[in-house]
């Protein structure tokens, strides 16, 4: 059986593919792929995954609440940390995305709520895409992205929101002939759209 030719370097990139697609409703979860792609802008993703374990441990495993609390000293700790990624930017956009998340989910009564309204509750897969054709970012990621920045969200552009789109499964994004494409489509709700076509929620 093949697989997305990308995760296949390396034994974490394979597990991590186990992962990706998966659609992902744990609010607390969905935080920590926010904040993998936020450190993530500029690197590569295989760097993100090796100090993944690091990341969790600096950031109380990524827990929203936790993090909107930190202070100076927590900006210092993080930054002293031994194999840490030192972008005191990055850290402080974390942090500040923290506090616009809780705001999500007070709105909303949880940021997952917020997030699977803009797909229709269902994961996206566009014709084209297992072919390869995949875009940086597209319609969808713009909307989500735009909305998140007027909420106080920082580092999440276009195509950051794409990236996490497909980690946490609204875009399936597996390639044809991968088997975790095929398991997903069977296994959560899909609907399927022509490539620069997508809409946002009130459209659907």
């Amino acid at each position: 059986m093949a697989y997305c030719d990308w995760f296949a370097e390396n034994d974490l990139q394979r597990s991590y593919h186990e992962e990706w697609g998966t659609p992902v409703h744990d609010d607390q979860r969905q935080f920590e792929f926010l904040s993998l792609e936020v450190m993530q802008c500029g690197l590569s993703f295989g760097l993100i995954l090796q100090r993944r374990e690091i990341l969790n441990q600096c950031f109380d495993s990524f827990d929203p609440e936790k993090v909107s609390a930190y202070g100076e000293a927590d900006v210092q700790r993080i930054l002293e940390t031994t194999g840490m990624i030192r972008s005191e930017a990055k850290v402080r956009a974390i942090i500040s995305n923290a506090k616009a998340f809780l705001q999500v989910q007070q709105e909303y009564g949880s940021f997952d709520a917020y997030l699977w309204r803009f797909s229709g509750y269902r994961s996206i897969v566009y014709h084209g895409h297992e072919t390869g054709l995949v875009p940086a970012s597209n319609g969808l990621s713009q909307c989500i992205s735009k909305d998140l920045k007027q909420r106080g969200f920082r580092f999440l552009g276009p195509v950051v929101m794409y990236s996490f789109l497909q980690a946490c499964g609204i875009i399936n994004d597996h390639a044809a002939d991968c088997p975790r494409r095929k398991e997903l489509m069977e296994r959560y709700p899909t609907i399927e759209k022509r490539r620069y076509q997508e809409k946002c929620v009130h459209q659907y």
